[in-house]
């Protein structure tokens, strides 16, 4: 299989028009007439995954962030004078890697909807963009939920994403009704609260975001932005082994970022 032919069967499984206007999504760069001989998966299109990729001599590499949402001015190998995804784009036409992205339009996958709920257990219900059409594409997901506190999702959550969440809302503030989105909040915290959540997990969100969701009576439990969708790698694992099997895919894993300094101790 070509690799434009790769990239079409991947839109037609997580289409275009479900990408947000300002998105980048598709192929960045690369050989669109070359067999896709190798996949390599990752989180995000940033020249460590690149290389991981070219080192694995995989050919494509699949990613759920773009390489770049603005593209750069140049296309160099060059340092802190241009922006990383300039070196990025760099390394991979000089190394033979075709980058193709899913991004929001990944997030409105149905995939995507139940992944995130399923991590801690729970079933989603609707997306969070339409809470009333369970079968429609939408970002995010609400699920019900058993009883739990404050205190034990945050417990759960961090079971399931690792890290150290930040939690906004008191300890025993009373969960049933849950929201879910990947990455960050954004604008959408008025949804949160339209469809009746308790709390929200997402991966990051603003101080004025969270102080009026909790003024609101939403608790809220930020994971941190990758944290919250390197899961999604895997979703970007199986619709390349379904579209190409028998080809060799790898998983790249996104490196610790960030760190949290608690007590004197990163944890």
């Amino acid at each position: 299989m070509r690799i434009a032919e790769f990239e079409r069967a991947l839109l037609v499984r997580f289409p275009r028009e479900q990408a947000e206007a300002w998105d980048h999504i598709g192929l960045s760069c690369g050989r669109p007439d070359d067999e896709v001989r190798s996949i390599a998966c990752a989180l995000d299109a940033s020249l460590p995954s690149v290389q991981a990729a070219a080192d694995a001599e995989a050919n494509v590499l699949i990613t759920h962030h773009p390489i770049h949402i603005t593209a750069p001015d140049a296309v160099v190998d060059a340092g802190a004078g241009h922006p990383a995804s300039s070196r990025a784009l760099f390394t991979a036409i000089e190394r033979g890697v075709s980058v193709i992205s899913l991004h929001t339009n990944l997030d409105r996958s149905r995939e995507a909807r139940e992944l995130l709920p399923g991590l801690l257990g729970l079933t989603a219900l609707s997306s969070l963009e339409a809470p009333d059409v369970p079968g429609i594409p939408g970002l995010g997901a609400i699920a019900e939920v058993p009883t739990w506190t404050l205190s034990d999702l945050a417990r759960q959550a961090q079971a399931a994403f690792g890290g150290a969440p930040r939690v906004w809302g008191a300890a025993d503030h009373v969960v049933t009704k849950l929201a879910f989105l990947g990455g960050s909040l954004g604008h959408l915290g008025d949804l949160v609260v339209a469809a009746g959540a308790d709390a929200v997990v997402t991966g990051e969100a603003g101080y004025h975001v969270c102080q009026d969701l909790l003024l609101r009576g939403v608790g809220v439990v930020l994971l941190g932005h990758d944290r919250s969708e390197e899961p999604f790698v895997n979703i970007l694992k199986e619709a390349a082994a379904a579209i190409c099997p028998g080809i060799g895919i790898a998983t790249i894993d996104g490196p610790q970022n960030w760190w949290t300094f608690t007590e004197g101790e990163r944890s």
